[in-house]
């Protein structure tokens, strides 16, 4: 199977091919520019390089959330549109699915998350077999951390937004926290399509984002209707 996969959903872009299990090519940014002008450049390019033909694809996968609302819409707009052009299946991956399989050989909890603002955080915890402990939720990361830290595992954290909760992550959670080196903190692509292998495709109108919170915008707009 011959897979093309998508990560536009937070501050890093990323774009992978995966041949029969293989890696053939990745490309990941993790620069302030704009991922809708980017992305499909990045996509023609590594096509290119790995003499990968659009009707060589046999599925496409993307990270479908949470993350950054535009970023989520920019990677699932495009993922769509080449699926539906190239009557091939499509496929979402959690975008914390993406980030925790970096962890998949430590022997303890995985906790991957991204910075939600306001102190809050899109989280989820899964094993070493990427199966959900606790479901992904958006949350304080402060009470996210005593719902954690009572469990009999150590907890590799996992984001590329680490710096901004280390230190209240260490104080809470002291050594049962793991925190690695920064390559580890960012979603590797390939790993989206290695996951879409064993996913079972979707229908191409029924996959939406999962922003597991409504965007500001949207609540406000709500919150008026109410009144």
């Amino acid at each position: 199977m011959n897979i093309l996969s998508i990560d536009t959903s937070n501050y890093v872009m990323g774009v992978a091919v995966v041949k029969s299990g293989t890696v053939v090519g990745e490309y990941t940014t993790n620069i302030k520019k704009n991922h809708s002008i980017r992305l499909m450049p990045a996509i023609d390019h590594l096509m290119k390089e790995t003499n990968t033909r659009p009707e060589d694809l046999d599925r496409i996968a993307v990270a479908r959330g949470p993350g950054s609302y535009t970023g989520v819409r920019i990677g699932l707009t495009t993922a769509k549109t080449m699926a539906w052009a190239l009557d091939i299946s499509v496929v979402g991956v959690s975008s914390l699915e993406a980030a925790a399989r970096q962890g998949v050989f430590f022997d303890g909890y995985v906790c991957p998350f991204f910075d939600a603002r306001r102190g809050r955080v899109y989280t989820g915890l899964y094993n070493k077999n990427m199966e959900i402990v606790k479901p992904e939720t958006n949350i304080l990361m402060q009470d996210w951390l005593k719902e954690v830290q009572h469990l009999d595992k150590p907890i590799l954290f996992l984001s590329q937004d680490v710096h901004v909760y280390e230190e209240i992550v260490k104080d809470t959670l002291g050594d049962q926290a793991v925190i690695p080196e920064s390559p580890y903190n960012f979603a590797r692509p390939s790993l989206i399509a290695l996951a879409a292998q064993i996913k079972e495709p979707e229908s191409l109108h029924e996959l939406v984002p999962n922003y597991l919170r409504l965007p500001e915008a949207e609540a406000k707009w709500l919150a008026q209707q109410e009144k």
